[in-house]
This record gives structure tokens, sequence and C-alpha cells, in this order.
């Protein structure tokens, strides 16, 4: 089975963590569901360098690295995922170039059910630091 290792941002402001919509995927089971914006370590990157770079990519925005948040391990039917989530600063505006929406949800009403499944553990850990 695949194995991915991958990076997410949790981008957190004034009690709300910014979320970031899927679109329609071939792995139904995470299409149109919320993530952090992140993705995969290519090789000879640092988990942090790899967060740059995916956050540049995605959102054409800028971010500081603020501290590692949790490492979560989760198999799903096609694929194994290694995410490690970190705690990120935005230091530039920000666009949607490769999800189908992003928003701005209050950390205290997160639902894990409406993100991918690799990511709910973090979406459950950051509600008891609401």
């Amino acid at each position: 089975m695949k194995k991915l290792h991958v990076v997410g941002a949790a981008i957190v402001e004034g009690g709300k963590v910014l979320a970031a919509k899927r679109g329609e995927s071939k792995y139904r089971y995470v299409a149109h569901k919320y993530e952090f914006v992140g993705g995969k370590v290519e090789e000879g990157e640092s988990e942090t360098e790899a967060l740059v770079r995916e956050v540049r990519e995605e959102l054409g925005a800028e971010i500081e690295v603020t501290g590692h948040f949790i490492r979560i391990g989760h198999t799903y039917p096609d694929f194994e995922i290694e995410l490690s989530v970190y705690f990120c600063k935005l230091l530039s505006g920000y666009r949607i170039t490769e999800h189908e929406s992003l928003c701005w949800m209050p950390v205290a009403e997160l639902n894990a059910e409406e993100w991918a499944p690799a990511d709910a553990p973090a979406v459950e850990k950051l509600k008891t630091m609401a």
C-alpha cells in the first residue's frame, strides 16, 4: 500500500482556523471535506520547508511556521498517510488556487466529521484548546 508523508498548516487567528474545502476527488472519502492547507513532503525537504512551499502553491501566501502541533497516522482504503500538522501564522494575503472554498471556522464549533478523516484527530485536539 502506498504511504504518503504530508504536512498541514493549522492557521489560527482570533479563535478561528483557516479551513480549505477539497473539490471533487477520485478518493470519494475526502471529496468536499475540509482539510488543513498543505501537501506532500518531497525528497530532500524538511517538513517545515514542504509546508512553506505547499502554502505558497495552494494559497499564494507566505507563512511563518510557529510550532509542531500533532502527528497523525491514518489508513485510507487506497493509501496510508503520515500527517504532521504545524501551527502557522499568515504573513501575507491569500487566495484560492486549488480548493473548492476557504473559510474561517470558529475553533469551538469545529465538527470533525466535516473534515478529511486524517485531519479529524487534529480538529478534535484543536477544539480542546478553544
